[in-house]
């Protein structure tokens, strides 16, 4: 069956009669740590620069399962090898991040892909480190940058894409992910380039347990050392691995409307999202790839609450996992420890 953004099961809104809370969740301070740059771009802005380039705009929707899906996430890169059009992209993302009440966002980017227009992977990456430091400024967001390896790649461009991130740590660089299909593609592969993040002191933080089960979470903890895990949602399956999480306080960077539209979950009033939390687990909530999947992070928080049954307390505990579990500045993190406190408690 041909998927699109406005399938009913994951429908964002409901009468206002049956909403669970008065709180506004634009106002409930968030961070946003799943989310891949190229598909945060705006449905309109992908038509403009389209036609800027008198190329036919990709399509982003109408794909069945994760190698339709990835097909189409490359047809977005063609509209963004032109000068001025990565910067274009960071503003609107920044832009919003802000309107979604997010204090902290932690964007993925992959700096390989723009390592020719750059003349390297690290020179790419530290001009996107300089686009998002201006947007950051312009519209009030803090951010670091999750420079991600592409693990169908193979190690040796999985080691670029860490030397990159090591040499940029602490100058707007936080963490080193790792994504594409795991089917196939083991974390293994990759742990000499997240031993690099570590010794640089960087967070690790794959993906995980999305079309792989728990043993797939289970690798990022055991073999790459993971801080958190993007996704990890198949770790429901396994109550020992659930158990760990829990006394450990690893983070699962969640993205409910993907896990639907991706075949990881069937239903999305049914999300392991709401077992894992009572089970103890640490979960942010997250957008993943919005172009494409249709929801972004402020419409997550609603599906959460509406469709999921989420509580204005587990809400609020996502969120304060969305920015604690992070390097986010320590400013940042009491400030927003403060107001989600605050919003909790009007």
């Amino acid at each position: 069956m041909s998927i699109s953004h406005d399938a009913p099961k994951v429908a964002a809104t409901q009468p206002a009669e049956e909403a669970a809370s008065e709180r506004s969740l634009k106002d409930l301070p968030k961070g946003h740590l799943h989310l891949h740059m190229e598909a945060a771009m705006r449905p309109e802005t992908l038509q403009a620069l389209s036609a800027k380039l008198d190329i036919e705009p990709p399509t982003v929707s109408g794909f069945q399962g994760f190698s339709a899906f990835s097909g189409l996430y490359k047809g977005l890169l063609a509209t963004l090898h032109h000068p001025g059009h990565l910067d274009i992209l960071m503003d609107q993302i920044f832009e919003d991040q802000a309107a979604d009440g997010v204090a902290y966002l932690e964007l993925s980017v992959s700096p390989d892909r723009y390592a020719d227009d750059y003349g390297s992977t690290v020179a790419a990456l530290d001009a996107l480190v300089d686009m998002a430091r201006t947007a950051s400024r312009v519209h009030g967001v803090a951010f670091g940058l999750m420079p991600t390896i592409d693990r169908t790649a193979g190690p040796d461009a999985g080691l670029r894409v860490a030397d990159a991130a090591a040499q940029l740590a602490g100058r707007g660089v936080v963490s080193l992910g790792l994504a594409a299909d795991e089917r196939g593609y083991p974390g293994i592969d990759h742990r000499e380039s997240f031993a690099l993040a570590k010794e640089a002191g960087l967070q690790v933080t794959p993906h995980a347990g999305e079309l792989v089960g728990p043993e797939s979470v289970q690798e990022a903890l055991d073999v790459l050392g993971a801080d958190r895990v993007l996704h990890g949602v198949r770790s429901v399956e396994d109550p020992e691995l659930v158990a760990r999480l829990a006394g450990t306080g690893v983070s699962l960077d969640v993205c409910p409307t993907s896990n639907v539209l991706l075949d990881v979950v069937d239903d999305i009033a049914a999300h392991p999202i709401t077992a894992l939390l009572k089970a103890g687990v640490r979960c942010s909530i997250n957008a993943d790839d919005p172009i494409l999947f249709g929801p972004n992070i402020l419409d997550e928080y609603e599906i959460c609450r509406t469709r999921i049954g989420l509580s204005d307390e587990q809400l609020a505990a996502c969120a304060w996992s969305s920015i604690d579990t992070t390097l986010a500045p320590t400013e940042v993190k009491a400030e927003s420890k403060r107001r989600i406190d605050e919003w909790l408690a009007s």
